[in-house]
């Protein structure tokens, strides 16, 4: 009888040990799919910045050509 027990523990165990697997697989996969949505996100912030460094140093290139800062004519 008690033979008979175990059989059945171990047979509810494993049961309990393939649905832990699915579920990390699961999770697994969603985790994946986050970092991959987080990856794009990441190259595309990065490539406005870029963007923005060389529109700031071509803005700042531009400002050192300015003409010097004098008196309103009306002093």
């Amino acid at each position: 009888m008690q033979q008979r027990t175990r059989q059945v523990s171990d047979e509810e165990r494993l049961v309990k040990l393939e649905e832990l697997a699915a579920h990390q697989a699961k999770v697994i996969e969603e985790l994946s799919d986050q970092l991959a949505e987080q990856w794009k996100v990441m190259e595309q912030t990065r490539a406005k910045l870029d963007r923005l460094t060389e529109r700031f140093l071509s803005l700042e290139e531009s400002s050192l050509d300015a003409p010097a800062i004098t008196r309103p004519p009306h002093y």
